[in-house]
Formats: structure tokens, sequence, C-alpha cells
């Protein structure tokens, strides 16, 4: 891209609002069950564990879909394949506001993860064909970042809509804005400067299974894998589902105020946005150790709000919010080693296998949660007591133990791996400080 063209700058931001804008409507559609889960279950009769269900189910295909997704990106291109993502998610939510049964709304929600897993890999693969590469990492944080509003959109606005308007209107209303995008997206997204459709190579099966091989064996993957694995996980866990029923239940907030602090996880996310994408651009060889640092304030406020003796105050819970919010930019760091370890060929599909991280360790602690839930409350109650998210909610510590063995174990892989490219190759580490992890 030239960035001395102001035309063609002024361009790039067009593309990337519009693809954002789509991007930040599937996080929408995602996060509105958040604060729908009491109301599901009275619509549907069911339970902790089937309402758990709904969003297991949803992130399970998300997850699965990540690789096929990176390889169709890499295959078609952004444009098609966001193109079709938009209209999934806007048929899947009207068949959700109109579900009437529980397999119904499963199956709804099921084409709502299909949808979803198609928006995010598309729009990181327009950033560095329609940015320059100084401003890709600092434009990837604000992906992540901005598109999050969408999470905002489906606390306080959402919890009006199905307080005023029903489950079917409420849903209905946000399914129509999809087609609106849509026919934006069609008019003015393009793969690249100068390039309506970017599509590549026909890969056999056995290529592409080579690819993905390759993907997955350079190390920066795998390291970027367990980053996007550790950090965002208690972000989805309280902004898919179990955050709005924790704080009203156990912390004994009302029903608004407990929507406005799942608000504050996204505005704490938009403030961490730029400083991350500074820091993993000015500071590559320590991105790993950023990861590590967040991992770390988690833990420690978690550990202060499960242990405080009866409901914790409301500075403490807003610090809760406001650190876990945190998580999401942090994750972003693990796109960013993916896209400094491989070719531009094979972008999309490693951006994918390190984007399965973020939503597996979120689908597992999901649905730990509700089936401890289940466990810790006498027959078949939905009456959950701060005891039992108590238990429920230290299932991350589990997760967290995990991660950091992990990044540490690759970073130390990688570091090596590094440094002796760069010995063989007789160049200076601080010469080619930009391409490590």
């Amino acid at each position: 891209m030239n960035e001395h063209d102001p035309q063609q700058t002024t361009r790039a931001w067009v593309v990337w609002g519009i693809a954002l804008a789509v991007y930040g409507l599937a996080v929408f559609h995602r996060s509105s069950l958040a604060v729908a889960g009491l109301v599901a279950t009275e619509r549907f009769g069911i339970g902790a564990g089937q309402l758990a269900t709904f969003v297991m189910l949803q992130l399970l295909v998300y997850a699965l879909m990540q690789v096929p997704v990176g390889l169709l990106v890499d295959r078609f291109g952004s444009r098609t394949v966001l193109s079709a993502g938009a209209l999934i998610l806007a048929v899947a939510q009207v068949g959700f506001a109109f579900a009437d049964s529980y397999a119904l709304a499963l199956l709804a929600r099921t084409f709502v993860g299909m949808g979803d897993a198609m928006t995010f890999i598309c729009v990181l693969r327009l950033v560095p064909s329609w940015f320059p590469r100084r401003r890709v990492p600092l434009i990837s944080q604000l992906t992540g970042t901005v598109g999050q509003l969408g999470a905002i959109a489906a606390a306080v606005p959402m919890t009006w809509a199905l307080g005023h308007l029903g489950w079917t209107r409420a849903y209905l209303t946000a399914a129509l804005i999809g087609p609106v995008l849509l026919v934006l997206l069609r008019l003015f997204v393009d793969d690249g400067p100068g390039d309506r459709h970017r599509r590549g190579t026909t890969l056999k099966p056995r290529e592409l299974g080579r690819s993905l091989m390759a993907s997955w064996y350079q190390p920066g993957t795998r390291l970027g894998f367990w980053i996007h694995f550790s950090t965002p996980f208690s972000s989805h866990l309280m902004g898919l589902l179990w955050g709005f029923p924790f704080l009203v239940t156990s912390e004994g907030l009302s029903d608004t105020l407990a929507g406005t602090l799942l608000s504050v996880t996204v505005v704490a996310a938009l403030a961490a946005g730029p400083v991350m994408g500074i820091l993993a651009g000015r500071h590559p060889w320590h991105r790993s150790t950023v990861a590590l640092t967040m991992i770390a304030a988690l833990v420690s406020v978690w550990t202060l709000v499960l242990a405080w003796p009866g409901e914790a105050p409301l500075p403490v819970l807003l610090l809760l919010m406001a650190v876990v919010g945190f998580g999401g930019p942090a994750s972003m760091i693990g796109f960013d080693v993916g896209r400094t370890s491989n070719p531009p060929a094979r972008m999309a599909s490693a951006s994918g296998i390190i984007n399965q991280g973020g939503f597996v360790a979120a689908l597992l602690v999901i649905v730990l949660v509700g089936w401890i839930l289940d466990w810790r409350t006498p027959g078949a109650s939905t009456s959950y007591t701060p005891e039992a998210f108590r238990w429920a909610m230290s299932v991350q510590y589990l997760f967290w133990g995990l991660g950091v063995v992990q990044i540490w174990r690759h970073r130390r892989d990688v570091r090596r791996r590094t440094t002796r490219e760069q010995v063989a190759s007789g160049s200076s580490m601080v010469a080619d400080r930009g391409s490590v992890r």
C-alpha cells in the first residue's frame, strides 16, 4: 500500500471500517445470550447445563470452523468469505428470534456460530493488505478491541430490548442490521488495493494437510495458540453467559447495574487495545512476557473477588471487570506472533489455528461452570448460591495453569530457534528483533 496517497489511505479506513462493523455485529450476536440467559431458561424451560449448551454448541462450531475458514480465506479472499458470514448470521438470528423450542433454538445458535466464525479472520487478513506493515500490529489490536463494541450493544441495549420488546422482536430487530452491512460490504470492500477478489492457489487435500502441518509446526504458531488460549477465556465466560447471573445472583447487583458492569469489560478492552498494539510493535521480544503478566493479573483479581467474605464491594467488581476486559487485547498478541512467524500465503490458516485456542478454552470453561453449578445446587433448581458460583468460577485456575506452562515452554523453543537462525544467517539479534516472539 502507498501510505502517501491520501485517497488510498481513506479507502483503507473505509474498507476496514465496514469489515469491522460486520465483525462487531457478529460479536453482538455471539454475546446477546449473556443478558438473555435467565429469560431463555424460562422461554425454553431449561436448566444451567442446557443453557450452557447454547454457548457450548455455538463456540464448538466456531472453534471447529477456524481452520477451514482460514483455508477458505487463503483460497477465496476475505470479501467472499465475509459476505457469506454476514448472510448466515442474519438468517440464523431470524431463526433464533422465532424459535419456540429448545431444539430449534440450538439449531439457530449453531448457524450463529458458523457465521460468527467467518468474520474475524477475514478482517485480520484485510489489515496487511490495506495498511503499511508498521501499522499492522496497532490496527490488528483495534480490530479485536473496537469489534467488542458489539458486546456493549448486547449488554445494556439488549437488556432494554428484551424487557420492552420481548424475545422475538428484540432478536428480529438485531437480525435486520445484517443485510444493511452486507450491501455496504459488497459495494465498498475489496481484498486489496486494485484487487476486487484475491484468489489463492487451489490446493489438493494432501497439499492442504501439508500446509496446515507447516503452520502448526512453526513454533510461533503454537506460542500464539497458547497465548490466545490463556488470556481471553475469562472475558468470554463473563460476556457470553455466566457474567450476568454471577453478578446478579452471587454478588447481589441489580439487572441494570450488572449489565453496565459487563460493558466495563469492553470499555477496558478499548482502552487497553492501542497500548497492547504499540507494545507488540515496539517490543516484539517481550510479547509473551506481556501475556504472562496478563495471566498473573487475572489470577490475582479473581482470587480477590472469590475470597472476599460475602458480596464483594462495587469498586472490587469494577476492578475485576476491567482486568477481565484487558484479557481480550492481550490475546491479540498471539495473532501478531503468528503473523511474524508465517509466510503471507499461510497467514489466514495460521490465524485460524491460533483463534481456536481461545474459543476451545472458553467452550470448556463455560460448560464446566454450568456443570459445577448444577452439581452444587440441589435438585433441578436454578437458584444458584454464592458458594456454588465460587466453586464454579474457580475452574478457571486449571486453564491458567496449563496456559502458563505451555507459553513458557514454547517461548523458550521459539527464542532458541530464533537465536540459531540469526547465528546461522550471520545477522545480529538487534537487527532482526522485529520477527522474534
